[in-house]
């Protein structure tokens, strides 16, 4: 490869790695042929795969493998413990070239629940599914060794290998064994313990290992909290790591489970426009995700979510020959296909593969549009315009928007901002102060009036009139800062004062001061809009804008107001002259004082001459 060819590898690589999310999963390295040559976990895929690409990489196996990298994939999870087992599965599946620490074919261990007339419980890493009932796997061994212990001690199950039956049991061909006699078994192989007492310890145990350990963690905590109140804190401190590495243990892993077998999952998402589709497909093999790609469809016509979903499924099984005879789907299908069936899952383990796709499907179109809007900023505020054009349903594109703030203490140096945005971008040109002049003391409303007419008042004079000389125009929208109060008081003056016809929106605070909604309409309405989406967090930054704006204003003239001093309004007295004074009788006071008594006028002379002493001794006298 040419040099030149090496660093845009490198650079289109470094842009997948930029739009790559801060959470836990599983990433994959292809190289030029399409073949996974390295599978990895982290806690956070974006730090994780970009330390690939640091210049201060000085590993040679590393340099390697990254010279090979020729795309990236990756599959997010809820848990760091579920990105530990998606890799491990993969690394069985695929057998990359650049993994070696897994090659050896070993698994995380599981626990087995055999099929026997009297069950046996164990651990093991080999699955068969003929023997019996398997959970897992857990990479936790800690937390699954204590969990087995526990399950030992209070429900007791058999160690032993006997083949026993019912029937052996009645003739009695067997003995109680040690076990039994240090009342670690109930030996139900001599008929001291009932089958049916078996039974429901093992059904109780079955329950713990499903993740339903309301029982056995209210028994422990139980014992802990006895312990503690008779003083025996060793013993409690004991029970208290048994009873949270219950919890630890029994946190139900969504990515491998031994329940689901040879199943596909599929679901579906939309971009803002509805003019592409993206579909995740995972496809799970032994309780394992062995597969997950997302795909972006075209829409070109008004194709539903369902039939865009079914030709995808139609597709995607082909190209991986896919047999699988259950597929999970979000939604109804109507349509029967002859090798497999359709089921959308509500609760359980298929259901949270299904959230799980659904989360790797959202990503990718999250990571699409980041892409999208590096390449092209432009883009991104067009989308953002159109989007806010629907909310509002608006009759033009809010090109041009503009947003008022006032500021003040107990209504002293009362002032008030505007800033304007263009396309969604500050245009700081345009931005522009106002000293308030009409309103005395902290009334908001009144200021708000006073600055919105002084703001369009010329624009009403001739309405036809749509751009004054100093290039000005009427905004496509006006969005306040104080909800509907706000909204009000900006529409009485825009439409009942001026005549003048422009769409008025407002963003109202909550309790603790934090923007929560967006207004619109008279009388004003909610506007059905996320907090965390993109465009609600741009018109927060342009409200946060407007307010740094006007109070960095008002900052300004309270400090000017503060540094004013008499010496300030006495014609023929010049900054060097008052500062030469200050510096030499320290303030005002003094000086008045030295300009009152003929014995210490010459003092004022010695400081700034003759003829600005006069002038300092004729404003003090008429003064008095």
């Amino acid at each position: 490869m040419t040099k030149k060819g090496n660093e845009e590898r490198l650079e289109r690589l470094k842009g997948i790695v930029l739009s790559m999310p801060e959470r836990p999963g599983s990433y994959q390295y292809y190289d030029e042929s399409g073949t996974i040559i390295y599978v990895g976990k982290a806690k956070n895929l974006k730090r994780r795969v970009s330390s690939y690409f640091h210049r201060e990489v000085d590993r040679f196996k590393t340099k390697v493998l990254v010279s090979k990298i020729w795309d990236i994939t990756y599959t997010v999870v809820n848990t760091e413990e579920d990105a530990l087992l998606l890799e491990n599965a993969l690394i069985k599946k695929y057998n990359p070239r650049y993994n070696v620490l897994l090659k050896d074919g070993k698994t995380y261990p599981s626990i087995c629940i055999t099929g026997e007339a009297f069950p046996r419980i164990f651990k093991t890493r080999n699955i068969n599914r003929k023997y019996g009932q398997y959970f897992g796997p857990y990479s936790n061994l800690g937390a699954m060794y204590a969990v087995l212990d526990l399950i030992r001690k209070l429900y007791k199950p058999r160690t032993c290998r006997l083949p026993l039956t019912l029937d052996s049991v009645k003739e009695g061909r067997y003995k109680p064994c040690l076990e039994y006699h240090i009342k670690n078994c109930g030996a139900p192989c001599a008929g001291c313990q009932t089958w049916e007492e078996y039974q429901q310890n093992i059904g109780m145990a079955r329950e713990i290992l499903r993740g339903n350990t309301r029982l056995l963690s209210r028994a422990v905590y139980e014992r802990m909290m006895e312990a503690a109140e008779n003083l025996r804190f060793e013993e409690a401190e004991g029970l208290k790591r048994q009873y949270v590495m219950i919890e630890q243990f029994c946190a139900k892993s969504e990515v491998v489970s031994h329940t689901i077998n040879d199943v596909d999952v599929f679901c579906i998402d939309d971009d803002d426009a509805k003019s592409n589709a993206f579909v995740n497909y995972m496809h799970v093999t032994n309780g394992t995700i062995n597969q997950s790609f997302t795909y972006e469809y075209k829409r070109k016509l008004d194709e539903t979510d369902a039939d865009v979903l079914l030709s995808a499924i139609i597709e995607i099984r082909s190209r991986f020959n896919s047999k699988a005879k259950e597929t999970i789907v979000p939604f109804e299908i109507d349509w029967e296909m002859a090798d497999t069936t359709f089921f959308v899952p509500q609760r359980g383990d298929k259901y949270h593969l299904l959230e799980l796709s659904q989360m790797n499907c959202r990503q990718y179109r999250f990571d699409r549009l980041k892409q999208s809007d590096k390449l092209n900023p432009e883009q991104k505020y067009t989308r953002l315009m159109k989007e806010l054009q629907e909310k509002l349903r608006l009759e033009m594109l809010p090109y041009t928007i503009e947003l008022f703030d006032n500021s003040n203490i107990s209504g002293s140096d009362a002032v008030a901002g505007c800033v304007v945005y263009k396309g969604m971008k500050a245009s700081k040109k345009d931005y522009r102060r106002y000293i308030i002049k009409s309103v005395t003391g902290p009334d908001d409303y009144a200021s708000m009036r006073e600055v919105v007419e002084r703001r369009y008042r010329r624009f009403s004079e001739g309405c036809n009139v749509e751009e004054k000389d100093d290039g000005q125009t009427l905004p496509d929208l006006i969005i306040t800062d104080g909800g509907v109060g706000q909204m009000n008081i900006v529409r009485e003056v825009v439409e009942d004062v001026l005549g003048l016809s422009i769409p008025i929106a407002g963003l109202a605070k909550d309790s603790r001061h934090r923007t929560n909604e967006l207004l619109f309409g008279f009388p004003p309405q909610t506007v059905q809009l996320r907090a965390e989406s993109e465009l609600f967090r741009m018109l927060t930054q342009m409200q946060d804008e407007v307010h740094r704006y006007a109070i960095t204003f008002h900052r300004e003239k309270r400090s000017k107001h503060a540094l004013h001093s008499e010496l300030d309004d006495i014609k023929g007295i010049g900054p060097k002259a008052k500062e030469a004074l200050l510096r030499a009788f320290k303030s005002v006071k003094r000086i008045r004082e030295t300009a009152l008594s003929p014995d210490r006028q010459q003092e004022l002379t010695e400081v700034i001459g003759n003829a600005k002493a006069r002038i300092l001794i004729e404003h003090f006298s008429q003064g008095d």
